[in-house]
């Protein structure tokens, strides 16, 4: 893991389009500002943390739920195409 100090409105560069900017210290809060390209998605380590729980669960799905989902999309597709 990298340490490094920085000030309020000072920067540090991860790759080449990704900046996080500390915005205010304030008591033992910390505002950070993050840009980054659309395609890289940032998440709070709690949130992303949920989401990787959410697609294990969906990944286990039983069999069963996805033939069912299966057979449910293509009787819609079959409807529309009508």
């Amino acid at each position: 893991m990298l340490v490094l100090s920085r000030k309020p409105r000072e920067s540090i560069v991860i790759g080449h389009d990704i900046v996080v900017t500390v915005l205010e210290v304030r008591g033992d809060h910390v505002r950070i500002g993050i840009a980054a390209p659309n395609d890289v998605q940032v998440h709070r380590q709690e949130v992303y943390e949920v989401i990787q729980a959410a697609n294990r669960q969906a990944a286990e799905s039983p069999p069963e739920a996805v033939e069912m989902l299966t057979s449910i999309v293509t009787e819609r597709e079959g409807r529309a195409r009508s």
